[in-house]
Formats: C-alpha cells, structure tokens, sequence
C-alpha cells in the first residue's frame, strides 16, 4: 500500500492542475446533484419491529390515523379561559394558511390553562416556515387581553444551523496550525482542503436525502467529523512533507514520501473510523445506520483528499510551506538546536512511570463516577430552552394537566371482530389498578369492531422512570383472546431508548475486538493492542463520566450555556464509542509506530519511548487541539443532541490525547520493556505484515537510491 501511495503523492504533485481540475469538477456535480435530488430531512425517532411501532401501524390502518401528518399544539394561560375567551384565537388558527382544522379547546380543571391541537395536511418536513410562523402569529395576535399562548410540538421547531460554531472551530484550528507550523500557507492547506472534503460529504448527504430518510442532526455529525479528520490527516501529511524537504529530498519526492508514509497512518486511522460508524448498522436501528454511513463516506472523502488534493496544493505552495526563515536552508526546520517539549514530557514520565501511571488513573476514575448514574432517553420539549416557546408550552401544560400529560401513552387492543369493546373494559380495569396511572379514557372502537384504543394518562413526565415503569406493567398484562400494546410517542421514545441500550455492549464488543485485531497486525504486539483498547475504555468512560455531570447533573451547565439537563440523548453512548475509538486509535498510531521503528532498529525500550514521543507529540498535540476546537465549536448548537455531542467528543479528546496517549502509554511501555513487544512466533507467522509506517517503502528507496549511485559512479570514472 505504502508504494502505491507513493506513487499516488507523487503524481498528485507532478499533474497538480489537473488533480485541482478534477475536485472542482466532482464539487461542481455534486452541487448540481444536491440542488436538484435533495430532499427533506426528519426529526422523528423510529425503530421498526418495536411493539410500538407495529401498534402504531395497526392505528394507521384501522383508524386510518395520519400519524405522520404535522401538528401543533397551541397552549393559552389566563385568568379565565371559560366561555368565549379563546373563541377570536381559535378563529384565527383555523384560517392559517396550510392548517386541515383545529380542534376545540380543552380546559384544565383550574380554568387557567386551556390547549387546541391543530393539524396540518402534510408531514412535518412539508409545513414551510412562512406557514409555521403565520400559525404562530395568527394564535398570538388574536388572544383575547392577558391571555399568553405559547406553541408545541415538532411542527414548531426548526433546525438549527450550526455556522457559527463550525466557524469558531475552524478559526482555533487555524491559530494552533500557524503556531505549528509558523507558516500562513502551511496552516491554510488542511484548512482549505478539509472544507473541500466537508463540502463534497456535505452535498452528497443532500443528494442522499432525495433517497433516504435521514435525520435532521446526519449533516451537523458529518460535518463535525469531516472538519476534525480532514484538518488532522493534512496536518499528518503536510508535517511528514516538511520533514522529506528538511532531509533533503526535492518537492515531488518528498509528496510522495510523505503519501507512501504519513498517508498509510492516514489510511489506516481512517479506516478505523469508518469501520466503527458503518458498525453502527449492527443495531438494526435505521435512522443510526444513516448517520453512520454518512458520517463514514465524510470521513471516507477526507481521506481521498488527504492523498491526493493535498500533495497536489503542496506543489503549488512550494517552499512557501515553511517559514520564512527556514525557505533558503530547509534543513533548520528539523536541525534547530531545542529539545522538543515531547522529548522533555517523554523523559519525565518515563523516569516517574510508576506516579504517571498511577496519578492518571485516579484522576479518570474520579472523572468516570458520575457515569455510574447515566439515565438515556430522547429529547422532547422538556429539554428545550427555558426560554423557548416549546418550553413554555410545555411547563403550562405540566402546570395545568399534570406532569404526565406531557406524554400521554396509546392502549391498542386487537380481538376478533366485534369482540374488541369487551377486551378493551378489561384492559382499562387492569390499568386503573396501576401505580402512577392519572386518568384512562373511555375506548374508542373501529366499525369493524376488532380494534379498540384507550389514551392513558401518566402521573409522572414522559422522560420519568416512573413512566417507563408503567410501560413495562401494561405490557406485562396479557388479554383473553386479544392482543395488548403500547404506542404512542413516549412508548415509541422509550422503545428506541432501550433498544440503543441493548445494542450498546455488542457494538463496544466489535468495535474492541477489531481495535485489537488492527493493532495486533500493526504493532506485531499483545501488549500494545491490549494497552491501547483498555485505554480507549479510560477515555469513553472519562467522557461519560464528564457528560453526565454537566448535561443531566447540571454541574458547570452556565459554562457552556445549557439551560435545562436531563436524561442523556440515548443515541450519545454508542455515538460517543464509535468516534472516539477511530480518534483514538488515529493518535496511538501516530505516537507508537515510531516507538516501534526505533525499538525494531535497535533502540532501548525507554529511548524508543522518548523517540516517539519526541517525533510525535508536537504533531498529536496540534491534531488533539483541533479536533477539541472543531467538536468544542458546536457547544453553542442550540440543537441538544449536537451540543452534547459536541462537549463529549472534546472532552473524550482532551483525555485520550493528553492522559492516555502521551502519559499512560509511554508509562506502561516503559513499566513493561522489552516484553511489551512480544508476539508469539507462530502468531508472527499467521498475520499478514501490515506496513503501516512505510518501513518497505523507505528500504525499497534506500536500495534503489544505491543502485543509481553505483551506475553513477562507474559513469564518472569513464
């Protein structure tokens, strides 16, 4: 592979115009395709084969329930909402532009809260913001004096775009590259060719919605990605290109050096990632399958870029990618006399391994505790701003109809035909007589009499356990001749969170067993791919230790602008896993090949230490604090599911680059010395060697540059 990149890199930088013809072309297509095949995105959470799925499918056919159709509800507060106070509003709603019918006020037994649902024609996605906005305002403006109206429900909500933070993320990536590089056109260069990867990734997401259905965060998770391991692996790239110059070598043989070398780590750590978001498919939940394969071809692009764009705009920077300084003598950029900081950090953990170790530990075990009370569920307006209208909507009715009201649960009886009024008596008999049941409605039965639903009102918030716990209990109740089930959306919202959760130790299986897996065939080690898997474990449970505390403990919420916690997005765990292990195997690999080299080579097992370090910690370190920028960046997404991601990821970064990577694993590499490197011989033989730092490649140079320097000296001599 490390060959055939190195003739990738050198072509790239040698046809550099016709490689730049070529990405602009293939943006110049997908833009044409995305104007033309996008399509609607959705925010809606399903999995189906749940019971309340299937349920919810038995509604639509025997009800002929538009489940699918938008609606909204409209909230009133005021002193007296009887008689015609709401008469005018109501009026209004019903003359919306798009709006099917709203229905007739239900008053709260205070007489102060009062709500109407209106419905729409269309999903969702089809309800346009000029229509949403006139509903909003035809509501508000026609309420009678003192009367307040807020406004619930997905139709009323927007997706909220996230230029702002990928703006800051970019801008800190920005200063961290030209302080590492100490060039302008060095650091723009893994600027300028990751939003060329992003923009590909993003605009064939938008030709993927003309096709499929994917959720409203798929773009915003694609982009946080594509930006991060685009910024880093032309950053892996760039820095081994600065070092084939500082050697030496001309501008085209060092683009392809740095490509056959840097751009294997670059293959390799990309593959990770993919690997682990196409994973994601084992769940069996479609809207995450989504997310992840498209998420995964971002990642995938970012790669291709890295290989080809990158050595292509390296011609045409020239010497320009160095310093000033350093562009008439290129070989001061390696030879400037300072110990590197990695070199000076290596030698102290080395020489107090057993407190680096030891000191690390404790203080991601103290991080980790909060996780212990990790509660996963699926947004709703609970978790909204305080401030927003949702939100409001939300508290009022709460206020005036109770907690549960929120989250009222759908009964679906099915018997045979004409039998389904009797079943359904019995199964509002065995409801009542449950805990934390408020209110059953009477049945409503179909013409044909073989299906029957009851709307069961909760005494406790949709997103409780109280509620969960009431779920279980109907469920677990059987019906003489007739079938039970549950739907609705807070049976649909719990159903996902549960399947999320079962999924979650199969996924961290696969995902472990592959990182040991890959890392055995690169390191041609047991140690290495045991230490580095455990370390992975460290960082994710780091990271939900950290997420717990701030988004549902509320600890430092004001510091990131959170304004209300709860039970963590139940997609966020398995999320969180899957990104995390491709980043953290991108800085292992990157730190430890060149521990490895040297340690093959001859070194001592502690100088093969320092040596990697020494190498790579300035580049890991520059990558650690891009990636947290980009993924810190998205904090200020109002959208929760992307805020919390956004802090996770960062977090889990920060403790992996720094805690795990450049100080727990030069600490137990140099606990265990020479045995850390030991694989069994027939093992050895067993595995196909995986070339991942370019050793062939650079050997297969060193004989071919001898040979020529044979042929050239029997020239000169005749």
């Amino acid at each position: 592979m490390a060959t055939l990149l190195y003739r990738l890199g050198r072509f790239s930088f040698r046809r550099r115009r016709l490689t730049l013809a070529g990405w602009v072309l293939l943006l110049a297509l997908f833009g044409v395709g995305a104007v033309t095949l996008s399509g609607p995105t959705t925010g809606a959470f399903s999995i189906p084969g749940t019971e309340s799925s299937r349920a919810g499918e038995v509604l639509a056919e025997k009800f002929g329930a538009a489940s699918d159709n938008a609606a909204a509800r409209a909230v009133f507060t005021g002193p007296d909402l009887s008689g015609d106070a709401l008469a005018g509003a109501v009026a209004a709603l019903r003359k919306a532009p798009g709006v099917a019918d709203v229905t007739e006020p239900v008053l709260a037994p205070d007489k102060q809260t009062a709500y109407v649902t209106v419905n729409y024609p269309v999903p969702v996605a089809d309800v346009s913001i000029a229509d949403r906005e006139a509903m909003m305002a035809a509501g508000r403006s026609a309420a009678a004096p003192g009367t307040g109206v807020e406004f619930s429900g997905e139709v009323t909500r927007t997706v909220q775009e996230s230029h702002a933070a990928e703006a800051i993320g970019i801008a800190v990536a920005a200063l961290v590259l030209v302080i590492t590089f100490g060039s302008l056109v060095a650091a723009g260069l893994p600027l300028v060719t990751a939003l060329v990867g992003v923009g590909v990734g993003m605009l064939g997401i938008q030709i993927a919605t003309g096709f499929f259905d994917l959720s409203s965060s798929t773009s915003a998770l694609a982009t946080m990605l594509g930006l991060a391991v685009g910024i880093d692996y032309a950053l892996f790239v760039v820095s081994r290109y600065r070092h084939e110059i500082a050697v030496g070598h001309d501008g085209e043989e060092a683009a392809g050096r740095a490509a056959g070398t840097a751009g294997s780590a670059v293959v390799f750590a990309g593959l990770t990632v993919i690997i682990a978001l196409v994973a994601l498919s084992v769940t069996g939940i479609p809207f995450l399958t989504a997310m992840g394969v498209a998420a995964a071809g971002t990642v995938a692009v970012a790669v291709v870029v890295t290989l080809s764009l990158v050595p292509a705009v390296l011609g045409f920077a020239g010497m320009k990618i160095l310093p000033r300084k350093h562009r008439a003598n290129p070989r001061a950029v390696e030879h400037h006399g300072n110990v590197p900081f990695g070199e000076r950090y290596a030698r102290n953990v080395v020489r107090h391994r057993w407190l680096a170790l030891t000191g690390s530990l404790v203080l991601l075990a103290a991080i980790a505790i909060p996780a212990l009370d990790l509660r996963l569920a699926l947004p709703d307006d609970s978790t909204a701003a305080e401030d927003s209208t949702q939100r409001k909507a939300y508290d009022q009715l709460a206020e005036g109809f109770g907690a549960g009201f929120n989250g009222p649960l759908i009964i679906v009886v099915e018997a045979a035909t004409g039998a389904a009024a009797r079943s359904a008596v019995q199964a509002e008999e065995i409801i009542r007589g449950l805990d934390d049941v408020v209110l059953v409605s009477d049945a409503t039965t179909n013409a044909p009499g073989d299906t029957a639903l009851l709307t069961v009102i909760p005494g406790s918030g949709a997103t409780s356990e109280a509620t969960k716990d009431l779920v279980h209990d109907i469920r677990a109740h059987t019906l003489a001749g007739a079938t039970l089930s549950v739907t609705g959306t807070t049976a649909v919202n719990i159903d996902v969170s549960e399947r999320l959760t079962g999924a979650l130790i199969p996924y961290l299986s696969i995902v472990v067993g592959l990182a040991f897996i890959l890392l055995m065939l690169v390191f041609r080690s047991l140690l290495v791919p045991l230490k580095a898997t455990a370390g992975f474990l460290l960082s994710v449970a780091a990271a939900f230790g950290a997420l717990v505390a701030v988004f549902q403990n509320g600890h430092l919420a004001g510091l990131i602008g959170l304004q209300s916690t709860g039970p963590i997005v139940s997609i966020m765990p398995i999320f969180l896993i899957g990104i995390l292990f491709g980043l953290a195997m991108d800085y292992e690999v990157f730190l430890v090949t060149r521990t490895r080299e040297d340690f093959v080579h001859g070194a001592g097992p502690d100088e093969a230490v320092i040596s990697g370090m020494r190498h790579g910690a300035r580049v890991v370190t520059a990558a650690a604090l891009i990636m947290m920028s980009v993924f810190a960046g998205f904090i200020l997404a109002t959208d929760t599911i992307i805020k919390s991601l956004g802090f996770a990821l960062a977090f889990g970064v920060a403790v992996d680059a720094f805690v795990v990577r450049m100080t727990i694993v030069p600490a137990v590499l140099s606990l265990f010395g020479r045995a850390a490197w030991w694989l069994p011989r027939w093992l050895d033989r067993l595995l196909p060697d995986v070339d991942v730092e370019g050793e062939k490649l650079t050997r297969q140079l060193a004989e071919q540059h001898a040979r020529e320097h044979e042929t050239e000296i029997p020239a000169a001599a005749a």
